[in-house]
């Protein structure tokens, strides 16, 4: 896994929190100091906290597990979209649905719906229908497509969850914490970090900060593809030497 240097931290202001008026006091251990009303983060633990936060998704993903993404402010989600996209992961980067996790058989339901309506643009079912039940369904399929298409094809609950903003995805953690399902975040000056299991703290209002701490998240789980992949072309080979192996044997006797 690549690892990460303080200058790069520094020089993508991570560094950078809220103003001190606005801080959470939970975290006090990651602030370094305060300058010009602005409280500043300890890099050097958030450079521990990214090796072990690579640590676990390597560990998960390598066992053909998946990590959802999640990341619905303005400057976050296009980069964490086409983060998740790039290592085959699911993506929420619209709105949180309540119950997204905790109800998960209806939003199943919700995704199936809108796989059907799309199998029937294509199939030319959707054309011999009149014009306005079309209009209608385009509608639907628009709404469906809009919340869903990023988690389509997540056929169960994910291993662990990433999660750019903590305090703006507190409905996000609040499901985690019920599921017991483990999450990441990048958490700022002005969240509380003891709902998250592994917290990777810095500035997540800067573009350039979200896109340096998910790069090494992506990278960590391109990684643990890779070798996920030779683990099962060497289980697959050592399974057929076995069959060769014992149909020899019983072609002998």
């Amino acid at each position: 896994m690549s690892e990460i240097s303080t200058k790069e931290l520094l020089d993508a202001g991570c560094h950078f929190g809220h103003l001190t008026h606005k801080w959470s006091p939970k975290m006090a251990p990651y602030i370094f100091m305060e300058k010009d009303g602005i409280h500043l983060i300890d890099l050097n633990k958030t450079l521990v906290k990214i090796e072990e936060a690579k640590q676990v998704v390597k560990s998960l993903v390598k066992s053909g597990r998946k990590v959802l993404f999640v990341a619905t402010k303005k400057q976050a989600k296009e980069i964490v979209e086409q983060a998740a996209k790039s290592v085959d992961m699911p993506f929420v980067t619209e709105r949180w649905l309540g119950g997204m996790l905790t109800n998960f058989a209806t939003v199943k339901k919700s995704i199936k719906k809108m796989q059907t309506i799309e199998k029937n643009m294509k199939d030319g079912t959707f054309e011999a229908l009149a014009k306005k039940e079309r209009l209608v369904l385009s509608r639907e399929h628009e709404k469906l497509s809009k919340f869903f298409s990023g988690i389509e094809n997540m056929h169960k609950l994910p291993a662990l969850i990433f999660i750019v903003d903590v305090k703006k995805e507190h409905i996000a953690v609040a499901e985690a914490l019920k599921l017991n399902i483990p999450t990441i975040g990048l958490v700022d000056t002005n969240s509380d970090p003891t709902k998250i299991d592994y917290v990777i703290p810095a500035n997540d209002d800067s573009a350039n900060s979200i896109q340096l701490i998910v790069n090494q998240i992506t990278d960590t789980i391109k990684e643990a593809l890779q070798e996920y992949k030779v683990d099962k072309e060497e289980e697959g080979a050592k399974k057929k030497a076995e069959k060769d192996s014992a149909q020899e044997l019983e072609a002998e006797a």
